[in-house]
């Protein structure tokens, strides 16, 4: 290599650069930059799943308070009817505010689109004070309670606890888990 011109030199060095780079450099850049766009996606994954997550915990969140939310309208609007729980704390909320309860007759339900309507005609007697003390106790009541149909009447025998009768319906809620299905229309098949 000594005899070799310099432009010889040049050459065997630009060959020996040219191979290492062929050889070494450009697989390795190559794989460099398959791992770099592997990289970048692996990040990008990362970011959507950091999204999801963060939504997720959102939708838990929901899921908590949307559970409890349930959980309260149960208790107003129960998915069953629970009659003699009813009755003994309609009969309960009566004594305590000292009415007698003459009559307690529960109808049946009432089919709804996604509720059950319960009406229970009720009759008591009482003192007004003692009535309104009632109905006080009844819109506290964690069952939802529509009072439809009132009168109230003075009695012709009074005593002193027993001034006036009242006759109401009071009107309780069932949810009901199933929709009903839609009635189909009936019509007459026509031949041909």
């Amino acid at each position: 290599m000594k005899d070799w011109p310099w432009y010889g030199h040049i050459i065997l060095a630009v060959v020996v650069v040219a191979l290492i780079y062929f050889v070494y450099f450009k697989p390795k850049s190559s794989e460099l930059n398959g791992l770099k766009a592997e990289r970048e996606k692996v990040e990008q994954e990362v970011m959507n799943l950091k999204r999801k997550n963060t939504q997720l915990k959102k939708i838990e969140e929901d899921m908590v308070t949307l559970n409890s939310t349930l959980q309260e309208l149960q208790a107003i609007i129960p998915d069953r009817k629970e009659v003699w729980d009813i009755l003994r704390k309609m009969h309960q909320l009566a004594i305590n505010s000292r009415l007698n309860i003459a009559k307690f007759q529960p109808k049946g339900e009432v089919d709804k689109e996604f509720y059950y309507e319960w009406p229970i005609p009720i009759e008591i007697t009482g003192s007004y004070h003692n009535l309104a003390i009632f109905f006080d106790r009844l819109s506290n009541f964690s069952r939802l309670f529509n009072i439809e149909g009132f009168s109230i009447k003075s009695l012709s025998k009074q005593t002193e606890t027993n001034t006036i009768t009242a006759a109401f319906t009071a009107k309780t809620y069932i949810f009901r888990e199933e929709v009903p299905e839609p009635k189909a229309k009936k019509g007459k098949k026509r031949g041909r």
